[in-house]
This record gives C-alpha cells, structure tokens and sequence, in this order.
C-alpha cells in the first residue's frame, strides 16, 4: 500500500478524484438552469424534462454497482476511462438530441457511466491508504468534491445567457474526454492483479452482495444513507422553506445555498485534523449526537419560534455536521475490508443514492406551508442513524468484514 507520496502528487491525485467522483452531481446541478429553456426547445412539458433529472439519477445509482465489481475483477483504470468515454460520447449526443424521450433515455445512459467516478474515487482511495491516513485523504477529498455543487448552478446559469442549453453538454462532453486523458497519464492502477476477483465477472457482483451478510456493515451502510437523507430533504425542501415561508429573493437564497455548500466542504475537513487524535468511531458518536441535538432545536423552533436568523443559523450547523459525518463514515466503510473494495463502495454509494431519493419525495408529501415537514424529517434521519450506529458493537477495523 502506498502512503508516501509528496505534497504536490497527493494535491494532483485528490484534485483528478475529486473531479471524477463529481462529475455525477456536475451532470445534475450544471444543466438545473437551463430545464425551463430546454422546456420549450424540446417543446415538452416540465414533468417529462424533470424524468430527464430522474432518469440521470437512477442512473447513478445504478451505475455504482456494475463499475464497482467490475473494477474488483479488472481494476481500477480501465473502468474509469471506459466510463469516462461513454460519458463524454454520450453527452455530444445528449446536446444533439431534438427528441425528449432520446434525452431521458441518454441521461440515463450518462448516469451510469458518470456513477464509476463516484465509486472508483473511494475504491481508489482505499486502495491506496488506511486508517488516519485514509480519513484525511478523504477529508481532502471530499472538499474537493463538495465545491462543485455550490459552483455547478452558477456556472450553468452564466453559460446560459450566452450560449443554448446544448452548450452545457458539449463542456460537460469536454470534462469527460479531458478526464480520460489525465487519467490515462496522471493515474496509475491501484488494485493490483493478484488482489483482484478471479474466475467470472459475476462472481464480483456476488461477492460484493455476500458484504449484506454482515449485521454490522448493513447497520453502517444505513447508518451513513441516513444521514444522506436528511442531506436531500434540506436541499428538496430549502427552496420553499426560504422562498416561500420567509419570502427570501432568488438572490439571497442562492447565496445561502452556497453558503452551506461551502459549510459542508468545511465540515469535510475537520475529521482529517482531528484523525491523529481521534477514532473515526469517537469522532463519528460525537458528531452525530451533536446533529441530533441541533435538529431538534431546529424542530422546537418551527413550532415554537419560525424566527429566519436562528433557522439560518441552525440549518448551517446541521449540513456542516452532515459534510464531517460523510467523510467519517466513508473512511470507518472502506476501511472494514482488505478486499472488493469496489463492491464495497458501490453498495454505499447505493445506499446513500437510495435513501437521499427516498427523502426527497417524502419531504414534498409532508407539505411546504411550513418548515416542520423538512426539521422532522432531518431529525428522524439522524436519530435513526445514530441509533443504527450507537447499536454496532465490536471494534470497526481495517480487514472486519
């Protein structure tokens, strides 16, 4: 395992993975601007360029558990910029598409192929280092990743008064083809071939569902696609919550949303200070009491309260426990297995996919004339996780899977 790398290559290697494991959520936030515009190119209706959305992450979801067995039998590179290429392809002809229903169905398309950066850029990580060591690489890495939904949007919403909506998937079509190319001469394999699955590649994927025989790493993989459910039901929810009920301008919540974007990449860094001096366990049971507990204030202040700066202030403190939470729980994961480290993260990824799109509906269904639905949906999400957590008994360690 390598862990001696100078600063200047560890700095390269967080930046190409960050990006890569990115460029699912890029293929969401970048194009959000542009849905009314392609409304009316398209000549459709809002409901089936929003299944365009679904379809993307369905995609992504899915996507995760084909390249992440198929990166155990393979290894890590080739994955990558297979699905790099067909991301990139896919999206010169998403912006030569006239059809919605061929959009949908290449959206589709592109999510899968865009879910191996997610994946891989864990599988990567774990490949290469362990423990503290782990937990700070993730840290930085998930700093990385964190920027580009506070910037997708902007970006996005820039390209459109200037160029179509077409335009935004000829540069997304651009990023992939870029990153196959960085990959190619900046990356090296990670898994080497005598840790690699043998026999077919189905025995990959059964393999990586033989991870849901272990009690202990259901309970951790729930735990963490908890805490990606209260993540989504703030950001389904925050819209209404801060346009509607507080009657805040497009302008100003949008420098709120980025202002907790920006709380969460932080948020992403704090465990790799502190992993020098405590677990990723210790770290993980404080950090999600601590999120209980600020949820339920924010729930006490909808009922009791509904005063604009203490939401601010609460929900800020909420998402940044949620960016130290990720990164915690994604190193305490990867951390449990010296093998198919790929399937390992793909179910993660699964989780964290499953449960977010679970909460996001679920949070609309509550109603949107106040801000309680998305408080107890926040606050049920992590106190289930922290219960599942708290409930795991035995030391969670490198190879105890």
């Amino acid at each position: 395992m390598k862990t001696s790398f100078n600063l200047g290559k560890r700095i390269w290697l967080v930046f190409i993975l960050g990006t890569i494991s990115a460029t699912g959520p890029l293929s969401i936030d970048l194009y959000l601007p542009a849905l009314p515009e392609m409304t009316r190119d398209l000549g459709t209706s809002a409901s089936l360029i929003q299944m365009s959305l679904s379809a993307c992450l369905l995609g992504l979801a899915l996507g995760q558990l084909i390249s992440g067995p198929l990166s155990d039998k393979y290894g890590r590179k080739r994955p990558l910029m297979v699905g790099f290429s067909i991301f990139g392809l896919v999206s010169i002809l998403i912006a030569l598409t006239n059809s919605v229903y061929l959009l949908i169905l290449l959206r589709f398309i592109q999510g899968l192929a865009g879910a191996s950066g997610q994946v891989l850029s864990r599988a990567i990580a774990s490949d290469m280092f362990s423990g503290s060591l782990l937990t700070k690489f993730y840290s930085m890495l998930s700093a990385v990743n964190g920027i580009f939904p506070v910037i997708s949007p902007v970006i996005g919403g820039f390209m459109i008064q200037y160029v179509s909506w077409k335009g935004i998937f000829i540069l997304l079509a651009i990023i992939g083809f870029v990153l196959v190319i960085a990959l190619l001469f900046g990356v090296g394999e990670t898994l080497p071939v005598e840790k690699r699955t043998s026999g077919h590649p189905l025995e990959s994927v059964r393999e990586m569902f033989g991870f849901l025989k272990n009690a202990k790493f259901v309970r951790l993989i729930l735990a963490t696609g908890l805490v990606s459910g209260g993540l989504f039901s703030y950001i389904s929810a925050s819209s209404f919550v801060f346009q509607n009920f507080f009657h805040m301008s497009v302008q100003n919540f949008s420098f709120l949303y980025a202002l907790n974007g920006i709380g969460i990449a932080i948020g992403s860094i704090i465990p790799g200070g502190l992993a020098a001096r405590f677990s990723e366990v210790s770290q993980a049971k404080f950090v999600l009491s601590s999120t209980v507990l600020t949820t339920i204030l924010l729930t006490l202040s909808a009922l009791f309260f509904n005063n604009l700066p203490l939401v601010i202030i609460l929900v800020f403190l909420t998402v940044t426990q949620f960016g130290v939470l990720f990164t915690l729980t994604t190193s305490i994961i990867m951390n449990l297995s010296l093998r198919n480290n790929g399937g390992l993260s793909a179910l993660l990824g699964l989780s964290q996919n499953a449960i977010g799109g679970i909460m996001s509906p679920l949070v609309g269904v509550m109603g949107s004339n106040t801000y309680l639905p998305m408080a107890l949906s926040i606050m049920g999400c992590m106190l289930l996780s922290m219960i599942l957590f708290f409930s795991i008994h035995g030391k969670l360690g490198r190879g105890n899977l």
